[in-house]
């Protein structure tokens, strides 16, 4: 049980700094992409099959 007294403030720890992370990436607009939405919603060339030589 003594082993808890460390775990569960690491965890919490860990989960805040992950929160923290998500929330700076979030500030700093790293999902924002609509241009790029725009195009690839009207192209034919889709990310997943290689390009052909």
């Amino acid at each position: 049980m003594n082993v808890l007294v460390f775990l569960i403030p690491t965890s919490i720890f860990l989960g805040l700094l992950g929160l923290v992370f998500f929330l700076w990436t979030m500030r700093s607009r790293q999902y924002d992409d609509p241009a790029g939405d725009a195009q690839r919603i009207l192209s034919g060339i889709y990310d997943d099959a290689p390009p052909e030589d």
